[in-house]
């Protein structure tokens, strides 16, 4: 049995008869085959909703979609390569080719929402392959070389390690992580789960027109390429970015205490990026609301779980705008065009989620500044 990495090491040798012409408009040729899309199923539900990305691949006649079951460790396809149209049969030639793994719920509807945008993005026809365990990766490779896939759309953190061993004259295009070492992503496009700073900062100022202050924690070796778009975004919003590096627990529980203990709560917020040393989830995060809540300090957060847990508000990702961002990334590549800047891009694909218990505790009118919320906490 061949793994996934094998299978996309010999990837390139598939792409010779691929794009021969170029569509006008950002549209792709319905005879030129797009790309492949590997991703991985053991992502954490909490980061992304893996279920919402899959509902929207096989509706259209315009993406190729191969399902690819993706382990954790020793990653392997998985037994039968039986090929999908939700529209009136199989066409011979796709412009993007969407490989994924056959798994149930949450995870088919995430991914089916993300392939919706893709869809809707590349307005080509689409044929899905559904892998289940145990396939035979030489059926797969048969119909990547028939596909003609020069650009490889892998998400999740597997399915970027087995990305990594394609050729340079494959594109990649990454999504679904939260971040990724440099060296790994190195002329790639990455886009991240990490939501945008300046829209975290913007919607902070939206509920909390006082804010002066921003105070984060955070592990540079996680999380640097985040604090540098920070930065930039804090001096936009007139706000003063106070960030602390740390690099274990004892060291981020050091700095949440003199956080709290020094913020003002009427003009200070602390930001908890995805971070698993300075925001873990059992002793870290529980510590920071409890004391936040004391105090009456405003908390807001990358992660959406954290709201529920007391967090003021988090962004989200939007699986159908996530999908149209990777493929458009895709096609732009594809057409020979600059598209989107390679390295890692924050997530600008949104929805917002907002606990009205802690905004009434801070004193915050948020029904009276007229916002809207994607997700309410808690539940009505």
């Amino acid at each position: 049995m061949k793994s996934i990495a094998a299978l996309l090491r010999i990837a390139p040798l598939l792409c010779a008869a691929a794009m021969a012409g170029q569509a006008a408009a950002g549209d792709i040729p319905p005879h030129c085959p797009a790309g492949a899309l590997v991703y991985d199923e053991s992502g954490d539900p909490a980061t992304f909703d893996l279920s919402s990305m899959m509902a929207g691949m096989e509706r259209t006649p315009d993406v190729v979609l191969y399902p690819l079951a993706l382990q954790t460790g020793n990653m392997e396809i998985a037994s039968s390569l039986t090929p999908r149209s939700t529209r009136g049969g199989v066409p011979d030639e796709a412009p993007i080719a969407v490989l994924y793994p056959d798994i149930g719920e949450p995870y088919r509807s995430v991914f089916a929402k993300i392939v919706e945008g893709i869809e809707d993005r590349a307005r080509g026809r689409v044929v899905s392959y559904a892998v289940p365990p145990n396939q035979n990766a030489g059926e797969v490779v048969d119909e990547l070389r028939h596909r003609g896939a020069r650009i490889v759309i892998a998400l999740g953190r597997n399915g970027l390690r087995a990305a990594s061993g394609l050729d340079r004259d494959v594109g990649v295009v990454v999504g679904c992580v939260v971040s990724a070492p440099e060296a790994d992503t190195r002329g790639m496009t990455v886009h991240s789960l990490a939501p945008d700073p300046m829209l975290l900062f913007d919607r902070l100022k939206a509920m909390m027109p006082a804010a002066r202050r921003v105070f984060v924690v955070y592990d540079p070796r996680q999380n640097a390429w985040l604090l540098r778009l920070a930065r930039e975004a804090a001096r936009s919003h007139g706000l003063e970015l106070v960030a602390q590096e740390a690099y274990d627990l004892k060291g981020a529980m050091r700095a949440y205490q003199e956080i709290v203990a020094g913020a003002d709560p009427h003009r200070d917020a602390v930001w908890l990026p995805q971070d698993s040393v300075t925001v873990e989830e059992s002793a870290v995060l529980p510590a920071v609301l409890q004391e936040a809540w004391s105090r009456g300090l405003a908390v807001f957060s990358s992660s959406v779980a954290h709201v529920k847990r007391g967090a003021l508000f988090s962004l989200y990702p939007n699986n159908v705008e996530l999908g149209r961002s990777l493929a458009g990334t895709a096609i732009s590549q594809l057409q020979g065009n600059p598209g989107p800047a390679r390295g890692v891009l924050p997530l600008k694909d949104v929805l917002m989620a907002v606990n009205v218990r802690t905004a009434s505790h801070l004193g915050l009118g948020v029904a009276q500044r007229q916002l809207s919320f994607d997700m309410v906490f808690p539940e009505q």
